[in-house]
């Protein structure tokens, strides 16, 4: 019971704090683009967007600190055992995380935030590229830590049976971190153009500044089409990485509980199904692609979770070693057809650019802040994906999930912090999503708010007034 219930809490944290993480990477990516833009053609009206769309970076931003930093102390409160005996392996890109890639984003991010009209164009634009390449380094470090989970490498047993990190950069060519980490930063990209575009539609569809968020919304579908579409690859490869390192995980993804040797049919659909379901009813087989998505080959064979957990008893002993087959099953289908429909979406938007229809397009501007839901669905399909198919491993064939948890702590100290967090969370979601929606709405800063920065290098050392030191530091007007 205190297991389930610390899983159940970290489970919450995790991906309440993987709602904020993929829009700061792909806002931050995107802003940078827009600032960049700027500074090459010294239009003001890309500093009015950058700004506009900086605002929207800084609210994410701020939120999905707080929430990050409760998951590592979870990690010595609910899993002291995990972490006395694997911490000297995990605890290392943790730290190169938080003494690196954090500092360099949180620095550079302050240093963009204060520096309007201080710092020269170039340095500034540079604190904006940085901070965008330190949330994706921060990613980098993170997602080591958790494929490390998924499948360990670069390691040796010690006397006491605990594994020490003898080779560093295993870590890091690990096959299922580097699949891993660029789906990660893909859909994080997805996301945070979908986030740019349904702010632009939603401007767009009003008539405010149409000549302005026209251009955000032609930024963000040049950068959506090629993402989502190599989104959707990547993830099919990650697919075969992780059946060939975690075949039970897969098999769980398509309820395939009995081996298939060849053409092995992909269900679109079931009705039933389950841990106690075998024989669920299925509908729409679709010959054959469940071996390609599987193996990458038309006869490649997919083993059945009856299979995989008697091979798993022979090897590690009595226990049940499927993880819960109805999350798998429908995660990775939410997941990926989510993807499908974005996009379809893209490329509908693609075409109307073409056909310059797209500020008359009632349709696609008024659907487009409806479908900026899609990637935060996909996002946590996919990471419920991850985790809960290493169930009941906590490391791969290292540690089981039950073995890990603190023996200290009781239910009720379980029960009463995950209620704080859940009412907590609830409310920060509630103040961010205000936010994002309030500062999505607004107006575009006047041009002539700008008119203080002269063209070329920067303002330099100008003193600013007090309207604009008020203005400059919280990026809000």
């Amino acid at each position: 019971m205190t297991t389930d219930l610390a899983r159940w809490q970290f489970a919450t944290t995790s991906i309440y704090h993987f709602l904020f993480i993929p829009v700061t990477i792909g806002l931050a990516f995107l802003v940078a683009l827009l600032q960049t833009t700027w500074y090459r053609s010294d239009n003001p009206t890309y500093r009015r967007l950058t700004r506009f769309f900086g605002t929207l970076l800084l609210i994410n931003v701020a939120v999905g600190v707080v929430t990050g930093l409760v998951q590592e102390f979870e990690f010595g409160m609910n899993w002291s055992v995990y972490s006395r005996e694997v911490g000297n392996i995990f605890g290392g890109p943790l730290a190169m995380e938080g003494l690196l890639a954090f500092f360099l984003e949180s620095t550079f991010l302050g240093l963009w935030i204060f520096g309007w009209d201080r710092l020269s164009k170039r340095v500034h634009l540079a604190c904006i590229w940085l901070v965008a390449g330190a949330t994706m380094l921060s990613a980098a470090f993170i997602m080591a830590a958790n494929s490390w989970m998924q499948h360990p490498v670069g390691y040796v047993m010690n006397s006491a049976h605990q594994p020490v990190l003898n080779d560093i950069a295993a870590l890091f060519t690990n096959p299922v971190f580097l699949w891993s980490y660029l789906h990660v930063v893909l859909a994080s990209l997805v996301t945070g153009s979908l986030v740019m575009l349904a702010v632009s539609a939603w401007q767009l569809r009003r008539k405010r500044e149409v000549a302005a968020f026209r251009r955000t919304a032609v930024i963000s579908m040049i950068v959506l089409l090629p993402t989502i579409v190599l989104t959707l690859f990547v993830g099919s490869e990650l697919g075969v990485i992780e059946g060939t390192y975690q075949p039970m995980k897969i098999a769980a993804a398509e309820a395939q509980w009995n081996t298939c040797t060849t053409h092995c049919p992909f269900s679109a659909f079931q009705y039933g199904g389950g841990s106690n379901d075998q024989a669920p009813s299925q509908i729409i087989n679709i010959p054959g692609l469940l071996s390609i998505l599987a193996t990458n080959h038309l006869n490649g064979e997919v083993k059945g979770l009856n299979q995989l957990q008697a091979q798993d008893v022979k090897k590690y002993g009595p226990g049940n070693y499927i993880p819960n087959v109805f999350i798998q099953y429908w995660s990775m289908r939410v997941m990926a057809y989510l993807a499908g429909l974005v996009m379809l979406f893209a490329l509908w938007g693609v075409w109307l650019l073409r056909r310059q229809k797209l500020d008359h397009a009632t349709w696609f501007l008024r659907i487009a802040p409806w479908v900026v839901v899609a990637p935060f669905l996909m996002n946590t399909a996919g990471w419920m994906l991850t985790e809960s198919g290493r169930q009941p491993w906590i490391v791969q064939g290292l540690m089981k999930t039950a073995d890990a948890a603190s023996p200290s702590v009781t239910s009720t100290d379980i029960w009463i912090s995950l209620t704080v967090f859940v009412l907590l969370y609830i409310a920060l979601g509630v103040a961010d999503g205000y936010l994002m929606i309030h500062y999505g709405r607004k107006h575009l800063q006047p041009e002539e708010d700008d008119a203080a920065t002269p063209p070329g290098d920067g303002g330099g050392d100008r003193p600013l007034d007090d309207t604009e030191s008020d203005r400059i530091p919280s990026l809000v007007y």
